[in-house]
């Protein structure tokens, strides 16, 4: 007989430390399972009886007409029935982590596990198949530390900042995670509002941006908000005003240097040709957007084209050098803040000379 082969219920390797700033929520971390090696290796039980082997002495292969060619590893040629059960272990200690609380949010509402085995799954069909989003300079993101990644916002509904979260999550070299700034809106919506917590999106405030600046986060910021996500379909591509540039003092503070990044496709999505302010101001929305399938199609105007996308990281810009009090200096911020959006609109209309159509 065949060794057995032990497959652990529960993989303790999702569990790493999440850093200084997070929080335990549930029981204790709980023992080893049985037939876990040293190491995290699943060793096979022993057999006992007449059936246990000498293991000096080499197994007679099984030459019974029904049998099946195995591998080594003792499954079957191809090693698909390890591979499927593991998936399912891995699966139910998933479910029985987030049915007992036993996973970790960061002081944000961050929840790495979720938003690594389930959300970005379900983000990253849209991402490679609907959009099939190219990316390009995501080398410039540095490997370590802080940085503020500095985009374009368009599309009358900000999946620009989910397509951008993916590309950083699935392409960085360094398995980086971006942490997006949001507007108040989004913490006001219900379902949004937790899964937008769970994603690593905060409030649009220096204070919180500069927290995770100083625990090494990559921060994600577009400044134009909803002047550039609700502009009107003839002013696409053209950036909007970049607020106060809080953004290059919060930079500034600490010593981060700014990415600048161009996304161009998201404008198509949904073509605004025109705003309901009325509506807008009885649901408390900055615009109410009529697009040529929206609201005429009901709930199917809702569906975006299938535009092709196109994410450009642009070379760091750094703000070390400057002297602590550079952070106040108006002239200073505006020079930068001047510099940062001249790059991301160079780079757009460079996109756009080289795209050959809005679909492909």
């Amino acid at each position: 007989m065949a060794d057995a082969k032990v497959i652990p219920f529960d993989d303790d390797r999702s569990r790493g430390s999440r850093g200084a700033g997070s929080r335990r929520r549930g029981s204790a971390a709980e023992s080893a399972p049985v037939g876990e090696g040293p190491g995290g290796e699943v060793q096979p039980l022993p057999v006992r009886g007449a059936a246990a082997q000498d293991p000096a002495e080499p197994e007679e292969p099984d030459e019974s007409p029904g049998a099946r060619p195995t591998t080594e590893s003792g499954g079957e040629e191809g090693g698909e029935d390890g591979g499927l059960e593991r998936r399912v272990a891995a699966g139910l200690s998933f479910l029985r982590r987030r049915l007992t609380g036993d996973y970790e949010v960061d002081d944000f509402g961050y929840d790495a596990e979720l938003t690594d085995q389930v959300l970005m799954s379900l983000l990253r069909p849209m991402y490679e198949k609907y959009f099939r989003v190219e990316v390009k300079g995501v080398e410039n993101i540095p490997a370590q530390g802080g940085a503020l990644i500095v985009a374009n916002h368009s599309g009358t509904l900000p999946l620009d900042g989910l397509m951008m979260q993916v590309a950083v999550h699935d392409h960085h070299p360094a398995d980086r995670h971006l942490r997006l700034l949001a507007a108040d809106l989004v913490f006001v919506l219900p379902v949004v509002n937790e899964l937008a917590r769970k994603l690593g999106h905060t409030l649009a405030c220096a204070e919180d941006a500069e927290r995770l600046l100083a625990q090494g986060e990559l921060v994600g910021v577009m400044p134009e908000g909803f002047k550039g996500i609700g502009k009107p379909f003839g002013e696409r591509y053209k950036l909007q005003r970049f607020g106060r540039g809080g953004f290059v003092s919060t930079a500034l503070r600490q010593g981060v240097p700014i990415v600048p990044c161009s996304i161009v496709g998201a404008e198509e999505i949904y073509p605004m040709i025109g705003n309901s302010k009325t509506l807008a101001r009885l649901l408390g929305f900055p615009y109410f957007p009529l697009t040529p399938t929206f609201p005429w199609l009901g709930p199917l105007g809702a569906v975006p084209l299938p535009t092709k996308w196109t994410i450009q990281f642009g070379e760091p810009i750094p703000t070390d050098g400057y002297a602590p009090e550079a952070a106040e200096d108006p002239v200073l911020m505006f020079n930068l803040t001047d510099q940062v959006r001249e790059q991301i609109q160079h780079t757009l209309y460079k996109l756009l000379v080289q795209r050959r159509s809005v679909f492909f």
